[in-house]
């Protein structure tokens, strides 16, 4: 029997380190490169990403990997959102309909940091730590690294490599630079930055707010939100326009400590009294920019791949980045058992170039619904009309289970449903919901007529 073939993964987050540990428990040789310090040994980087809100498709790929018991106790479960008003009123809205149905709240280094223990244990996988992707010849199968420890450049060969490196990859734009492929970013507008809110003092005990919600502060053009932490802090993020303009605020306008309270007093009174030295805060961590990234093509010959942020990236408004990086994981370790031990050239680019071809639609569908949900997030969640399309959404899943899945519990908690039938399925809901919420004799959801909704559903094709 043929030898398995060895990999190389540039890229040591969350999405290459769950990638490599699949590779080694099917037996592959695997090197794992990251361009930082060993997270085990380094202090966090501070306000460099947005806390993570893990969703079943990230569950599953954990699972599938034998991973989510060691996970577990890190992970604060959500159930809901809890809405913060101008004036400190708050408005809890479950995420779902049973209790199985919530998302968890972890922090990125956390995750990242138990991942590269397990890897470290593996006798498959070698880690290697601030060793930098300076460039990549496919042709000649070997990747140019520098050793930022011992500053000194080299190049080794590779048989299969994986750029899990990230929106920024290294191993992208070697490939972009030699005409392989083509990627351009789509920015937002709206930057984001990141504060703490520490627990309270050790007498007052618990957490500043509810702890088993994703907290936000719903302003129209931009938005606080707060995730928990295991310790009783929260991760704020702040999302706001770049520029302003009269009339509406921007992250130009903040260059000044009266401008930072004043903006936070006003608009997030509740969270301003429990951020300490905000201004301080907010002037030393870095503002942070947003964008949706497409790429034209993830795979070359079957002997480089793209996963994760590196080929798809996305604005985080739906928490599905981590959560669809961790979905190319699964698929593509699915794909590798149906493989088998075989491992020529041949084979493995038909697999890589399957993997594409299933799996773009579904990124497609997640970045859109991504950016949608920025508005929903922001701004429509403060509509009365929101909440009682939620709650007639809500009516007809349990009056039709498994026919009518809200697109947001199809995105979060059925990890069997691509995103893209997500996306299709969630836009004929919408004409249903449009034609239900329109009829006037609709007074109550109790008075929904059965065969008017069977029509309407019929209709729409679900």
């Amino acid at each position: 029997m043929r030898a398995l073939p060895s990999h190389t993964v540039i890229g040591a987050g969350p999405v290459g380190t769950l990638m490599a540990l699949m590779l080694a428990n099917r037996g592959h040789i695997v090197r794992l490169i990251e361009r930082r310090p060993d997270p085990r040994l380094s202090a966090p980087e501070g306000g460099r990403s947005i806390n993570l809100a893990m969703a079943a498709r990230g569950t599953a790929a954990l699972e599938q990997a034998g991973l989510l018991k060691r996970l577990a106790p890190t992970m604060m479960p959500m159930p809901g959102r809890m809405l913060h008003d101008l004036h400190g009123g708050v408005q809890f809205m479950p995420y779902g309909q049973n209790e199985g149905e919530v998302i968890h709240a972890l922090g990125r280094e956390q995750l990242n940091r138990i991942l590269i223990e397990a890897a470290a244990q593996c006798p498959h996988i070698e880690l290697r730590f601030d060793t930098r992707c300076l460039d990549v010849e496919p042709g000649g199968r070997s990747v140019a690294l520098h050793d930022e420890r011992a500053g000194r450049s080299y190049a080794e060969s590779f048989e299969v490599l994986l750029g899990t490196d990230g929106a920024g990859s290294a191993v992208r734009a070697a490939l972009a630079a030699r005409g392989l492929i083509r990627a351009h970013e789509q920015p937002l507008d709206h930057d984001y930055k990141e504060l703490a809110i520490p627990p309270p003092p050790a007498r007052a005990g618990g957490y500043a707010f509810e702890p088993r919600a994703l907290h936000i502060w719903p302003r129209g053009g931009y938005m606080l939100i707060a995730l928990p932490n295991t310790d009783g802090s929260f991760t704020a993020t702040l999302f706001l326009a770049r520029l302003g303009a009269p009339g509406v605020p921007g992250f130009d306008r903040m260059s000044s400590a009266v401008a930072v309270r004043a903006f936070f007093h006003a608009q997030f009174s509740d969270a301003a009294a429990v951020i300490p030295e905000l201004a301080a805060q907010f002037a030393s961590h870095p503002q942070s920019r947003l964008g949706t990234l497409y790429c034209e093509r993830w795979q070359i010959d079957g002997r480089i791949l793209l996963l994760g942020d590196a080929a798809h990236a996305i604005v985080p408004f739906h928490g599905q980045g981590l959560n669809c990086g961790f979905e190319d994981c699964r698929l593509l370790d699915r794909l590798l058992g149906e493989l088998g031990a075989v491992g020529d050239a041949r084979t493995r680019a038909a697999l890589f170039e399957r993997f594409e071809r299933e799996r773009r639609p579904d990124t497609a569908a997640i970045a859109a619904m991504a950016l949608e949900n920025y508005e929903e997030m922001r701004d429509t969640v403060r509509s009365p009309m929101f909440a009682r399309r939620q709650l007639l959404a809500a009516e007809l899943e349990r009056r039709y289970p498994g026919r009518f899945i809200p697109r947001y519990s199809m995105v979060m908690f059925h990890p069997e449903i691509p995103y893209a039938e997500a996306q299709r399925r969630g836009l004929a809901q919408a004409r249903v919901l449009d034609a239900l919420l329109a009829d006037s004799a609709l007074s109550d959801l109790g008075s929904m007529p059965l065969g008017r909704i069977e029509s309407l559903l019929e209709q729409a094709g679900l």
